[in-house]
């Protein structure tokens, strides 16, 4: 089922309204017909299951079925603060960490960080970003679309994390697994996390100095040494799976497989 995202003041009491490059893409890519159902979502906490009733040139018409909360999300809103790469990168971090449950990505600029882009290449890519982000959230059927940020200095990055629940920033000279075991372990449902991720040549050792200032916990992924856009989504992946069990404890699993 095709899910697309409206504002607020797109829902009616009985209908939604959909309008912009939706429309187009529901009559002319899906070529969707009146009576198909359809996922749309306010972009917060409501999900509406709707059908088609009427198909304009400017705008399509849902008629709303049944009105869900969004039950999609992780049950924590990790934030990850993404040290700028190279190329084109930043693109597939984006797509896959939202695909894996990032609530934000703010782009940053580090000491050792290679790229540089001045404020009119920043705006250009940020809304590059967020148009992969929406995508990746359609694709993945987010209740929500993440949001991407302008790039920010590692100073003001830091600032951000402040008002977190949590920050952890992997590093190649933190303690052992069982370390990093015993702080993912801390994270409970409801938290706000913060992941500092580093560029191709890693942080400097001040600025890993700088975070732990700040509160937060420098964590190893492990005796490899990752990527810059492996790094966030390993871990992202970790907290995915150690928060998302949690919210279903409620599930009781066989005790025998059947073959």
């Amino acid at each position: 089922m095709y899910r697309f995202f409206v504002k607020k003041d797109q829902i009616q009491e009985d209908a939604v309204i959909i309008i912009g490059s939706d429309v187009n893409h529901i009559k002319n890519v899906l070529r969707m017909k009146k009576g198909e159902t359809i996922l749309i979502s306010d972009g917060e906490d409501r999900e509406y299951v709707c059908t088609i009733d009427e198909l304009e040139n400017e705008q399509v018409r849902a008629k709303i079925e049944d009105v869900n909360g969004v039950a999609k999300e992780l049950p924590i809103k990790v934030t990850l603060f993404q040290a700028l790469p190279k190329g084109d990168k930043m693109e597939t971090v984006i797509q896959k960490m939202i695909e894996l449950g990032a609530y934000e990505i703010v782009p940053v600029s580090t000491k050792r960080c290679i790229v540089k882009l001045d404020n009119k290449k920043a705006v250009s890519k940020t809304k590059r970003w967020n148009s992969i982000a929406e995508s990746a959230a359609k694709q993945s059927k987010r209740g929500i679309i993440p949001k991407v940020s302008m790039p920010v200095t590692y100073k003001e990055a830091l600032k951000m994390a402040e008002a977190m629940d949590m920050v952890l920033i992997p590093y190649e000279n933190a303690e052992n697994m069982a370390h990093t075991r015993q702080v993912v372990s801390q994270i409970k449902m409801g938290m706000t996390v913060g992941i500092f991720i580093g560029p191709e040549g890693g942080f400097a050792e001040e600025e890993v100095k700088q975070a732990i200032n700040t509160g937060a916990y420098d964590i190893t992924l492990g005796k490899r040494i990752l990527r810059t856009e492996t790094a966030g989504m390993a871990l992202m992946s970790v907290l995915m799976f150690e928060t998302e069990a949690v919210s279903y404890t409620h599930l009781t699993l066989p005790t025998k497989l059947e073959v």
